[in-house]
């Protein structure tokens, strides 16, 4: 098999990379370890940054977005006996939709099967060979179990942090930072209408709590547990009654329902540099991790790509190596930023056993809710920076 365009990983990044090439004129087939049903089941992020949108609808993708999501114009902050509310309408004039991953995934895989793109799913044994030639390619065994070779200009990594492609960076070539946090978070989806119009940030002495939603019949939680907590430790009884605890006020009280999920989701930083070594490229989760706070994963995925397709574009139509040159260092920029911010709101809102942190975390929220300067901050990190910072 030969392509200008080898994509490993069918998730949201590959996919929409394989979009965004098409409408370049650039060739690409994707590869996938995992079956398309299981891709477009997992449940990940729900919460779409301005530019995201913006990126889907003018690219073909927003039309069950538009009908569908539910736009936000901003967020609750909560600690005990206080909720305020940040509008980013008002204060930067963008907002945010609430529309899940496993919803963006069903739409990409839909248009590009419309397409006819060439999705190999169920594959194994993916190997990265010969990045730093002209000639690179990959290895894999398909889903009948036959070897194979896919030869390509470029191979570009949309495959997570699992994947191969991240380790076919020489070690001494890449750099790697990573803050594992001593909290999990204990994510559960329950069949009950949300109590809330748009989302709630909790910070509570027992810990971090988020009241999100999937639809109007959908509500998303989050508690915070400690890292390397046992899902089976909490009964559905026990999971009601934390967020009860972490998220009522007075004259507000949480609805409860049926929990159809839960799971126990580790948070970490990760960012690995650089993002390209020769006719390899990063991108998503291949190349960095962000704790889920701030609603950056998926996004930060859609900038990678939406740099890069334009930059592998003037590389292989145009004969042009500048952008492709600077994919790493500009998407480096927002990678970084976003970065910060996630572990801003993280150590923000998530509850240590040190009393001094824990008043300088009330001061914080106080100034961000009190102070226009501090809530326009948030308002412009949370709802999206522009792709290319």
């Amino acid at each position: 098999m030969r392509t200008q365009v080898a994509i490993v990983g069918a998730g949201p990044a590959g996919l929409l990379l394989s979009h965004l090439l098409e409408a370049e004129g650039v060739e690409s087939v994707v590869l996938e370890t995992r079956t398309r049903a299981y891709v477009e089941a997992r449940i990940r992020a729900g919460i779409l940054e301005q530019s995201t949108v913006d990126l889907l609808v003018q690219h073909g993708l927003g039309d069950r977005l538009l009908a569908e999501g539910d736009p936000h114009r901003g967020i609750h902050l909560q600690w005990p006996q206080e909720r305020h509310h940040l509008d980013f309408v008002d204060l930067i004039g963008r907002t945010v939709t609430v529309y899940g991953q496993t919803e963006v995934q069903k739409d990409l895989g839909r248009a590009r099967e419309a397409a006819g793109q060439t999705i190999l799913y169920g594959i194994g044994d993916t190997g990265v060979h010969e990045v730093e030639s002209d000639r690179p390619y990959l290895t894999f065994t398909d889903a009948d179990g036959r070897s194979r070779r896919l030869d390509a200009d470029v191979v570009v990594g949309c495959d997570g942090s699992f994947g191969p492609s991240r380790g076919a960076v020489p070690p001494a070539v890449r750099q790697t930072w990573e803050r594992v946090y001593p909290y999990a978070w204990l994510g559960v989806l329950a069949a009950v209408a949300p109590s809330t119009d748009e989302l709630i940030y909790a910070r509570h002495p027992d810990g971090f709590a988020l009241h999100s939603m999937r639809s109007a019949e959908v509500s998303r939680f989050y508690l915070q547990v400690p890292a390397g907590t046992d899902i089976a430790a909490w009964p559905d009884d026990r999971i009601w009654e934390a967020l009860s605890a972490r998220l009522n006020l007075d004259g507000w009280e949480l609805a409860t329902g049926a929990i159809t999920e839960k799971s126990v989701l580790p948070m970490r930083s990760f960012v690995q540099q650089p993002m390209r070594h020769g006719r390899l490229f990063l991108a998503g989760d291949a190349a960095h991790i962000v704790p889920p706070t701030g609603a950056k994963g998926l996004n930060l995925a859609v900038a990678d790509v939406a740099l890069l397709a334009p930059a592998l574009a003037d590389l292989l139509v145009r004969r042009d190596r500048r952008a492709a040159d600077a994919y790493s260092d500009t998407a480096l920029r927002r990678v970084w930023r976003c970065t910060h911010f996630s572990w801003w709101m993280t150590t923000m809102l998530h509850t240590a056993d040190d009393p001094f942190d824990a008043q300088l975390q009330l001061s914080q929220l106080r100034w961000v809710a009190g102070s226009e300067a501090g809530a326009r901050g948030l308002a412009e990190n949370y709802a999206g920076m522009p792709i290319e910072l």
